[in-house]
């Protein structure tokens, strides 16, 4: 069973998707397993799939507006799937689980922060962001500010969030073919850039669409399964559920009350920031509602999503709740540590044993299947927002000034995203036994200080300016990373120094509301002709934004 075991824990251990849940350790050397066939069947599975949808998205693919969108024809429930496909992380699943199976309800709290932002992301941007945008969220920012300047610092801005992203995930991915396959590393992490280049270079938005489609649907199905399987041992009573796991845990009833997350409460809610605020600044999460063709798509998206999410991590609680009592009282776990306090394979890994405890090496292969289909989504649409950002943002709206030929425009998206896999490909070997659970913290940061900033007051502030939001912009850059740089997580555990000189690792409370103050106070102070005429164009961009007149589907050249 160990094999099985360490498989499934090498894909979360640097998953490092929506997170601090999946532990921020280094993986360390790796020992080549006996294969896991079910495993390898499932993934193979996987691939062929999604490379047939690729090739079939191919032939759809005709214009920059199919690569960059699909055209606007997703409907509101794909996208909605395709939304969640995004956002339910293998790192959610087994992070999260072994936590309530460790804490109980600081686990719980954890999920309740993972969440809060859809509500946030459908009332607050849905419908605004797809009426006033068409390929990325450069095109809310730079609306009614400069062109030139506003979507140079946006395309940078989400360009950071994907590069460090994609890194965790490429670690990740690669320690986990290197266990399937038994093959190097190096190769292994080859193998993800490939797939991750072929999806989004031949099928664009298309192809990633469904990729998100099918790895949310798996992840669902996979996950309800094991509920219905663990309910059963309890009679399918959630009371005798928790009954049981008070009686089991050592801290009894102090499972159902919070403790080590509410013991620095400024830490819990700057890392509630982090995810909150992050999570609705993520470019691969807010070009999604590109796709859809109108604004009550993009509402009804989120609502699909929001449903899902919500359901999602609700089948979490109840994982958790039950391997407290079906892992925790089984001998054979004990002998692995748990009386100590480790699981086997690792701390991530309850979930894993309450598969295998409740359908055997079948359930617990397909597991490990999912878990790699969750990174192949999210390096997919990872890919595609940096893709765009080089191609619609810098080439085609900066550089070419609207007036890029669609060809040489195409070509420079394929280009891009080769050129992206490629860079991910050899960040991911230089840091394969690195310590890389900085950048989760780095990227939510940048995303909640440069993109959530901007985009919220380019929407509802009417006094915002070019100069406002670039010194805001650049101000939440450098204090973000900065920060990252100086917290535990890198100052102490990646550069070796005794203490760190900014004692918290998700410093997002702080570098975004530097990046709000900058950009009022750049803005407030701006009285120039040009800060004047964009002030007035925003009531014209308020109207289109509430009601939809004037927006179109189209690629603007």
């Amino acid at each position: 069973m160990n094999r099985y075991i360490r498989l499934a824990g090498l894909s979360v251990a640097l998953c490092a998707q929506r997170v601090a849940t999946a532990a921020p350790e280094t993986l360390g050397k790796v020992q080549k397993q006996p294969l896991n066939t079910t495993a390898i069947a499932m993934f193979l599975a996987f691939v062929v799939v999604t490379l047939g949808i690729t090739y079939w998205s191919a032939s759809k693919t005709k214009s920059m507006k199919d690569f960059y969108n699909a055209g606007g024809g997703i409907t509101g429930f794909q996208n909605g799937l395709a939304l969640a496909g995004d956002y339910m992380s293998a790192a959610a699943l087994l992070g999260l689980t072994s936590m309530i199976f460790f804490n109980g309800y600081d686990g719980m709290l954890y999920a309740v922060s993972f969440f809060v932002a859809w509500p946030l992301l459908m009332f607050l941007f849905a419908e605004r962001i797809r009426n006033l945008g068409q390929v990325t969220i450069a095109d809310i920012a730079s609306f009614r500010l400069d062109q030139q300047r506003i979507r140079t610092l946006m395309a940078f801005g989400s360009l950071t969030v994907v590069c460090f992203y994609l890194v965790a995930q490429m670690v990740g991915a690669g320690q986990l073919i290197q266990l399937l396959f038994g093959i190097q590393y190096g190769y292994a992490v080859v193998v993800v850039g490939i797939l991750m280049a072929a999806y989004v270079t031949f099928g664009g938005m298309v192809a990633t669409t469904w990729v998100q489609i099918i790895k949310a649907v798996l992840m669902l199905f996979g996950a309800s399964l094991l509920a219905i399987l663990a309910l059963n041992h309890f009679g399918f009573s959630i009371n005798f559920m928790f009954e049981q796991a008070i009686a089991t845990h050592k801290s009894g009833n102090g499972i159902m009350l919070p403790s080590k997350l509410v013991a620095d409460p400024f830490a819990m809610l700057s890392l509630s920031v982090g995810l909150v605020f992050g999570t609705a600044g993520l470019p691969h999460i807010l070009m999604r509602f590109f796709t859809v063709p109108d604004a009550k798509a993009a509402r009804k998206s989120v609502f699909v999503a929001t449903g899902l999410i919500g359901y999602f991590f609700l089948v979490v609680i109840i994982l958790g709740m039950a391997s407290i009592v079906i892992v925790g009282r089984d001998p054979v776990f004990h002998e692995g540590g748990i009386v100590g306090g480790k699981l086997i394979g690792g701390g991530s890994m309850a979930v894993m044993h309450l598969a295998k405890a409740m359908g055997g090496d079948l359930v617990l292969g397909f597991l490990s299947a999912v878990a790699f289909a969750t990174i192949l989504a999210v390096v997919a649409g990872l890919t595609m927002a940096g893709t765009s950002a080089i191609s619609h943002d810098l080439y085609a709206m900066v550089f070419k000034k609207n007036r890029a030929d669609p060809g040489k425009e195409k070509r420079v998206s394929r280009i891009a995203s080769i050129a992206i896999c490629a860079v991910a490909i050899v960040l991911g070997i230089l840091f394969k036994d690195q310590n890389v659970a900085f950048l989760v913290a780095l990227t939510f940061s940048v995303a909640a200080s440069v993109n959530f900033p901007i985009l919220t007051l380019a929407i509802y502030w009417k006094g915002l300016t070019t100069r406002g939001a670039l010194i805001g912009g650049v101000a939440g850059l450098v204090s973000a990373v900065s920060l990252v740089v100086l917290s535990p997580a890198v100052w102490v555990k990646v550069l070796g120094h005794a203490a760190a000189i900014f004692p918290y690792d998700y410093p997002a409370i702080v570098s975004m509301t530097i990046a709000f103050l900058f950009t009022w106070a750049g803005s407030v102070t701006d009285r120039g002709a040009r800060a004047a005429m964009e002030r007035e164009k925003f009531d014209d961009q308020f109207i289109r934004g509430q009601t939809g007149i004037g927006a179109s589907g189209a690629v603007s050249h």
